[in-house]
């Protein structure tokens, strides 16, 4: 009939996006994008930059895309966990507040439970 129509997927976005990418460590070679079984990222149009996170509620943080990287101990990529998932205690005689995955984790609690460590006892 003559008209045409252009459709055009616009970027989803949420609160907590599944991957950060450091744009001064990833070189784009897209390693990450070959590695994701969801198809999270399209790689992006500007040559040596990081993938776009097109369908970021796609992921299922499987963490293929972090282990596909030869970057990422200079911190390349790095996952970023959903708020529920991302575990933290307190310790409640000093108050402080510590998380998995972070720098300088304090050393394991020996003292034992209240009943022992035997739970026959």
């Amino acid at each position: 009939m003559g008209t045409e129509f252009t459709h055009t997927l616009q970027r989803v976005s949420v609160s907590n996006e599944p991957v950060e990418f450091d744009e001064n460590a990833c070189t784009g070679c897209n390693m990450c994008l070959e590695a994701c079984m969801m198809d999270v990222y399209g790689p992006n149009p500007i040559k040596g930059k990081p993938p776009i996170v097109l369908h970021p509620d796609e992921c299922w943080y499987c963490g293929n895309c972090v282990r596909a990287c030869q970057l990422r101990d200079k911190g390349a990529i790095e996952v970023r966990w959903p708020i529920k998932w991302r575990l933290r205690w307190k310790r409640k005689e000093t108050g402080e507040h510590f998380c998995v995955g972070m720098p300088n984790p304090p050393s394991p609690n020996t003292t034992p439970p209240v009943g022992g460590w035997d739970p026959k006892a």
